[in-house]
């Protein structure tokens, strides 16, 4: 019997492309719908054979998605306690004091000691722990090469790319479209900078959610009959300094804050 975490594992089997045949409106409600067994997954018709007989039964899972969470959150935890953390401060560039390595997530302070405690600044969920603390354990330190690079160049971000699209792309465009002088300023609220690039944007601004990995969003207003657009970009260097799957939990979760913010701020 496989083990599934979240519905996003179940997710991520499917094409993405929302066709509704399994009768849900979307892929992912539909992964939602398998993880609470309200729907059996062969029900996507396009999945192949070898899938549906590995997750056609039961499938063994924590209570909750936030049981998951905690449950990962606690193993990195234990990790970071085996691990030199002023070596860690000297290899990302943060800084170590007290038993404690203190780093900038969004220009704010984020601190870990050496029994794995955490305190921050800001709130940080669960979507961002993960990340940051994948990024202490293994980051290599490598400096930006300042080169932009789609999701889709990253390792392992090709079988990711139309996930990626759909949950973190397409959030964030809609919120652009929707509050688009709001998302210039929410921008700023994360410690955006504006910068010039090869890359001509109506909006350009890169985010510094973790040391040494830098993300560029663009947005590219409608025009002359044109949709609007939003691509998320990440310096060259993003491969030595998080693994594929922190990567894309990461700006997840950077778009569902965006989201969550603007359904409350937005006018």
């Amino acid at each position: 019997m496989p083990h599934i975490n979240n519905p996003m594992e179940i997710f991520k089997l499917l094409n993405g492309t929302n066709c509704r045949e399994c009768n849900e409106k979307t892929c992912l409600a539909f992964a939602v719908a398998v993880f609470k067994e309200k729907r059996p997954i062969h029900a996507c018709p396009y999945l192949e054979k070898e899938v549906t007989d590995k997750y056609g039964g039961e499938i063994l899972k924590p209570n909750t998605v936030d049981e998951y969470k905690t449950e990962a959150i606690q193993a990195l935890k234990q990790k970071i306690t085996a691990i030199d953390l002023s070596e860690a401060a000297e290899r990302l560039g943060a800084k170590f004091s007290n038993e404690k390595l203190t780093l900038k997530i969004f220009g704010k302070n984020f601190s870990v000691d050496t029994k794995g405690n955490l305190s921050s600044e800001v709130h940080i969920n669960a979507y961002m722990v993960v990340p940051v603390l994948n990024h202490i354990l293994n980051s290599r330190g490598k400096s930006p090469h300042g080169d932009w690079i789609t999701f889709r160049e990253l390792t392992g971000g090709p079988s990711r790319y139309a996930h990626f699209q759909q949950r973190c792309e397409t959030p964030l465009k809609k919120v652009a479209d929707t509050y688009t002088d709001f998302f210039k300023d929410m921008l700023a609220i994360f410690d955006g900078k504006k910068i010039d690039s090869h890359i001509s944007s109506d909006i350009s601004i890169v985010l510094h959610p973790l040391p040494l990995f830098p993300v560029m969003v663009c947005y590219w207003k409608p025009e002359d009959g044109l949709e609007s657009s939003l691509h998320i970009y990440f310096d060259s260097a993003s491969d030595d300094n998080l693994d594929i799957e922190s990567t894309y939990t990461l700006i997840e979760g950077i778009a569902l804050m965006f989201e969550k913010i603007a359904l409350r701020h937005g006018v």
